[in-house]
């Protein structure tokens, strides 16, 4: 049976031509116009991620034929958009850059896999006719890609605008959705990896003041309604996708803390949702607050911003203590990026050393440039309570932290990285009793063991 899903995919020439603003706008004006919007990011991405759940006030997922089969593509776009009037993607950097140069996993790849009209974002500075020649290559330049329309931004007036359109009209089918004017000021400022977090926005707390200015600008400059009739002629969606997770969902026996707070909140919700599905009681927990953590069987402990907190993080010495013995004591801990960066014996930044749990003998630094970036494979190395040996994991890796060779030789790494730096030195996942940490990100429908073997630790360690 067909579904009709009113959907379209926002993607840019490069990264920084401003597509993350714009589907900001118009998640928040469609959402401002009384509409139920559905957003997606595609690709690994927390932060663009959080900003898009927050414009359009409803929980955003991620997208990526990288992770992601064909079915659980399928799938995820069919369950979220359920009840909604309109799903949104933000595409990532360029419309046809992939992870090789054949462009696999690009969001061009996407859009053919879902069926999906791209609207295209250009940033236009000291451009006129010459933007009529990229559109016309991009439309033509793939089989099976469906150019919808183009947004030009960072025009510079209306004379500006006029050759624009005018060019655009004279010599592509594409047609023009809006035009945008430079901005000022970005409302949203950015920092080391991506946008600032709404966590961390001032006054403007969660980003709200920011988001309806970008509103304001959408329905001043954008066509509205030609964009929503490019999502409503989409075609309609097959076949019917299977369930988000195998089998029926279990009754929860084990209760499983994740950290979530300005210094840990990546954490991709189906790997949330995965645990919930698998039987466990998610706790909501702090790294920054002093507050006392309940009785837990199982910790979670996601990537961040733990450089931006370190000196907070580590004055908190009684909950850094209840970490460290929690693993001591053998209970299933998981930790991606910077939750690993916490478990470590200190976090240098800025030539000072702050130290954290001492879960494992290493000191982690914070550098100026990326020291990992992208997608990764992995492959387990020995059985732990996470993951099978010989399991090959599909993951990413974003981080600006380096692990330091001291005392490095000693520690038990369970993963060869096929794909990626992960801790350095083709390694990655230190293992310590049943705690497992690392820099490398997964997702949980492409890791799909992952869940059920956590809970299952803790179920066992609570037994006993």
């Amino acid at each position: 049976m067909s579904t009709p899903i009113p959907r379209l995919i926002l993607a840019g020439l490069s990264g920084g031509t401003g597509k993350t603003i714009v589907s900001l706008a118009l998640a928040r004006a469609f959402e401002r116009m009384g509409m139920c919007v559905a957003p997606f990011k595609k690709g690994p991405d927390y932060i663009d991620a959080k900003w898009l759940s927050l414009a359009a006030r409803r929980p955003c997922s991620n997208l990526d034929p990288f992770f992601h089969t064909d079915e659980a593509l399928h799938a995820l776009l069919k369950h979220r958009s359920e009840g909604c009037d309109l799903s949104l993607i933000e595409g990532n950097r360029g419309l046809f850059d992939g992870k090789d140069e054949q462009g696999s996993c690009s969001t061009a790849e996407l859009a053919r896999k879902l069926d999906c009209p791209v609207i295209l974002t250009i940033d236009c500075t000291k451009m006129t006719r010459t933007v009529a020649a990229i559109v016309q290559g991009c439309a033509t330049f793939e089989p099976g890609l469906n150019l919808a329309g183009v947004i030009l931004n960072r025009t510079a007036g209306e004379r500006h605008r006029s050759v624009l359109r005018a060019s655009i009209e004279a010599n592509t089918d594409v047609p023009v959705l809006g035009m945008l004017p430079k901005m000022a000021a970005n409302p949203i400022p950015e920092r080391h990896m991506g946008l600032l977090s709404d966590q961390e926005y001032g006054s403007d707390r969660g980003g709200q003041k920011a988001l309806n200015i970008l509103a304001g600008m959408a329905e001043q400059w954008l066509d509205l309604d030609g964009i929503l009739a490019v999502a409503e002629n989409a075609p309609e969606f097959l076949p019917e996708p299977g369930p988000l997770f195998a089998g029926a969902a279990m009754e929860k026996t084990v209760r499983i803390g994740y950290v979530d707070d300005a210094a840990l909140w990546f954490y991709y919700p189906e790997n949330l949702e995965a645990l919930e599905h698998a039987g466990a009681e998610l706790v909501r927990l702090s790294v920054l607050d002093p507050t006392p953590w309940p009785k837990l069987d199982g910790l979670y402990l996601g990537g961040g911003f733990p450089e931006v907190f370190a000196e907070r993080i580590a004055g908190n010495r009684e909950v850094l203590a209840g970490i460290k013995s929690m693993s001591q004591a053998g209970l299933p801990i998981y930790a991606e990026c910077g939750g690993f960066m916490i478990l470590c014996d200190a976090l240098e930044c800025d030539g000072v050393r702050h130290p954290m749990a001492g879960v494992f003998p290493a000191t982690t630094t914070f550098c100026p440039k990326p020291q990992g970036l992208g997608y990764t494979e992995a492959l387990s190395l020995k059985d732990n309570v996470f993951h099978r040996e010989g399991t090959l994991i599909r993951g990413h890796e974003f981080h600006y932290s380096v692990c330091l060779d001291e005392g490095m030789q000693h520690l038990d790494f369970t993963m060869k990285m096929v794909r990626g730096m992960g801790a350095g030195k083709g390694r990655d996942g230190l293992l310590y009793q049943n705690t497992f940490a690392g820099y490398n990100h997964i997702h949980a429908l492409a890791v799909p063991g992952w869940a059920p073997r956590f809970v299952a630790a803790a179920q066992t360690l609570k037994r006993g």
